[in-house]
C-alpha cells in the first residue's frame, strides 16, 4: 500500500476525523497513482493517521474509509461496511410499514462517493467518485452477497461525475427491475420509476418531512409545488386536506402522482393536477388560495460560482409563497442546495418574508433523516433544510 505524508500543519482535520484530505495538505504525491488506490497516511513522524483511495491529483486527493491500519480492502471490507450501515437502517428506519431508505450515505458510511438507496427488494447505486468507480465490481458483488436483492440498478448520472472526467453510467447490473416498484413508506404505497425518475427514483430523504406535514393538513386547501410523483400530496390528503393542488413540469411525474393517489385509496376528487412551471404557478396564484403550500424544489445552487443567482430563485418562490398565503397560513419550505447554510436559508426566508409584508414564526425545522445520517466534522456532506413556516 502507498504511504502518504500529511504535513504537519493539516494532521488536525485528519485525526478530527474529517473524510476529505486536500492535495496541498500532502508533503508529496508520487506520479501516477491510479484513481482508488488504497493508501495510508501518515504524520511526518510516520504516525499512522487514516486509510483511504487515491482519488486525484487536484482538489481531493484521499478519501478517508478506514482508522484501523491493518484493515484490508477487498470484498470482506465492502460487507463489512454494507452491513454496519444496514444494521443502524434496521434498528431505526425498517419496519412493516418502510421498506425503503438509503442504505449508504457516501462519506457518512465510510464509503465516500457511493450512494446506494434501497426501494423495497431491489437497489440503485451511485458512484460519485472516479475512486469509488474503481471498485464496483466488489461493490456490486459485496451487494449481492449481503443483501440478495432482486436486481441492483445504477443511475451514476449526477454532474458531479463531470468534475471527475467520468461518462455517465447508468443500467442494471445485476438481477432483474421491473418498469415501475412499489414501495412502502409510513403506510402508505408510492410507485417509483429508478430509470426515468429524477435521482433514483425517489426521494427518500422527505420521509420524516412528508410525515411532519400530516398534523398540518386537516381541512386546508394545500398548494403542492414542484409535486414530483405527489408524495406530500399523499400525505395531505390523509391527514385531511380539503383539496390539494399538484404542480410540476414533468407530466410523466404526474401522471404516477395520480396512480400513487389511487394506490393509497385517497379522494381523487380531492386533487387537481398542473403541468407547469412551479415559479410560474406561484407568480400567478391568486392571493389566499391555499391555506398550506409546499415548495420543494430542486436545487437551485448547482455549484458556489451560481450562489448568488440560486439565492435570487430561492428568494423569488418563497416572496411569492409569502404573498398568496393568508394570515394564519403555513409555508413548508425546503432546499437541498448543499451550497447554502441553513442560516443562510432562514435569512433568505426572512428577507422574502419581509418583502411579502409578512411577519413568520418557524413552527419546526428538520435537516436529514436518519438514514442519510452524518459524520461530526463532514459538514460538507449536510444539503437538506426543511422550515415550517407560520404567518
Amino acid at each position: 500500500m502507498i504511504t502518504l505524508q500529511v504535513r504537519k500543519e493539516r494532521v488536525g482535520p485528519v485525526l478530527g476525523r474529517h473524510p476529505w484530505v486536500f492535495s496541498g495538505a500532502l508533503q508529496s504525491l508520487p506520479d501516477e497513482i491510479p484513481a482508488g488506490t488504497p493508501v495510508k497516511l501518515t504524520d511526518p513522524s510516520g504516525k499512522f493517521l487514516a486509510q483511504g483511495y487515491f482519488n486525484s491529483y487536484s482538489q481531493i486527493a484521499v478519501r478517508v474509509w478506514s482508522y484501523d491500519e491493518n484493515e484490508k480492502i477487498d470484498e470482506k471490507f465492502f460487507i463489512k461496511r454494507i452491513e454496519r450501515a444496514e444494521s443502524i437502517r434496521k434498528k431505526y428506519v425498517a419496519n412493516t410499514k418502510t421498506d425503503s431508505y438509503r442504505l449508504i450515505n457516501a462519506e457518512n458510511d465510510f464509503l465516500p462517493g457511493l450512494i446506494v438507496d434501497k426501494y423495497a427488494d431491489y437497489l440503485v447505486i451511485q458512484c460519485h467518485t472516479s475512486g469509488i468507480e474503481a471498485w464496483k465490481k466488489e461493490i456490486i458483488s459485496a451487494l449481492a452477497k449481503t443483501l440478495k436483492p432482486k436486481g441492483i440498478y445504477e443511475k451514476s448520472d449526477s454532474s458531479s461525475r463531470k468534475v471527475e472526467k467520468l461518462d455517465e453510467q447508468t443500467g442494471l447490473l445485476f438481477g432483474k427491475m421491473p418498469e415501475l416498484i412499489t414501495i412502502k413508506e409510513n403506510g402508505f404505497k408510492f410507485l417509483v420509476d429508478i430509470v426515468n425518475g429524477q435521482k433514483t427514483g425517489f426521494f427518500l430523504d422527505q420521509r420524516d418531512k412528508r410525515q411532519a406535514l400530516v398534523k398540518y393538513a386537516k381541512g386546508k386547501t394545500v398548494l403542492n409545488g414542484f409535486s414530483y410523483t405527489g408524495g406530500f400530496s399523499v400525505y395531505a390528503l390523509s391527514g385531511g386536506a380539503k383539496k390539494v393542488v399538484s404542480v410540476d413540469s414533468s407530466a410523466d411525474a404526474l401522471e404516477l402522482a395520480k396512480e400513487n393517489i389511487k394506490l393509497n385509496k385517497l379522494a381523487g376528487e380531492n386533487c387537481e393536477f398542473v403541468c407547469q412551471d412551479a415559479k410560474q404557478y406561484l407568480r400567478s396564484a391568486p392571493a389566499n388560495k391555499f391555506d398550506l403550500i409546499v415548495l420543494d424544489p430542486p436545487a437551485f445552487i448547482k455549484d458556489r460560482k451560481k450562489k448568488e443567482e440560486g439565492i435570487i430563485g430561492y428568494k423569488n418562490i418563497n416572496e411569492a409563497a409569502f404573498k398568496i398565503l393568508p394570515e394564519s397560513g403555513i409555508l413548508a419550505t425546503c432546499s437541498c442546495s448543499a451550497h447554502l447554510s441553513l442560516q443562510e436559508f432562514r435569512y433568505l426566508l426572512s428577507s422574502s418574508a419581509g418583502r411579502a409584508k409578512k411577519s413568520a414564526q418557524i413552527l419546526e425545522s428538520y435537516t436529514h433523516g436518519i438514514d442519510h445520517l452524518g459524520i461530526l466534522p463532514f459538514t460538507e456532506g449536510e444539503y437538506l433544510k426543511c422550515l415550517f413556516i407560520g404567518i
